[in-house]
C-alpha cells in the first residue's frame, strides 16, 4: 500500500470514528470505551485477531483522554489497579470469582501472574472502567523494564 492508499484509508477511518484527533469530550470517550467494549469480546474470543491493532489506537486514545481528565498514578501496576478498585467497591478475592479462583486472584493481587485480556475484558465490566485502565498501567510496567 502507498501513502496515498493509506492517507486516503486514513480520512475515510477518521470521517467514521473521529480518532484523527484526541478524544475532546465524555460523550466521545463513552462511545470510544463502549467500542472498545465491544472489541475486546471479539479479540477475548480470538487473541490473534487482526483488531488487535484498531483496540491498540484506541486504547491509546483512551489513555491520553485519561491521563489529562482522569489521571491514575502514573506508577501503578496492574495490581494496584485491581486493589483500589477493589477497595473502593468493597469486594474482597471471592467476588472475583469470574476472573479466576482465589489462588489466581490472588497472584494476579500479589504481581505474580498477569492479567490476560480476557481477564481484562471481564474487570472492566465489572469495575465499569475502561480495559486501558488495566494495559495503562501493563504497559508502564513494561517500559520501566526496559
Amino acid at each position: 500500500m502507498n501513502a496515498r492508499d493509506l492517507a486516503a484509508s486514513w480520512q475515510l477511518f477518521h470521517q467514521a470514528s473521529g480518532l484523527g484527533t484526541p478524544i475532546a469530550n465524555e460523550r466521545q470517550y463513552r462511545e470510544v470505551l463502549a467500542a472498545v467494549d465491544e472489541l475486546m469480546d471479539e479479540l477475548a474470543a480470538h487473541e490473534a485477531s487482526p483488531i488487535a491493532g484498531l483496540v491498540e489506537l484506541l486504547t491509546e486514545r483512551i489513555q491520553a483522554y485519561e491521563a489529562r481528565v482522569h489521571p491514575w498514578p502514573s506508577t501503578a501496576t496492574p495490581a494496584q489497579v485491581l486493589r483500589l478498585l477493589m477497595e473502593e467497591h468493597g469486594m474482597k478475592q471471592a467476588d472475583l470469582a469470574d476472573i479466576g479462583s482465589q489462588g489466581v486472584v490472588s497472584e494476579i493481587l500479589s504481581g505474580k501472574r498477569e492479567l490476560n485480556v480476557r481477564q481484562i475484558a471481564r474487570l472492566a465490566e465489572i469495575f465499569h472502567v475502561s480495559p486501558a485502565t488495566f494495559f495503562q498501567a501493563h504497559q508502564s510496567d513494561a517500559a520501566a523494564a526496559h
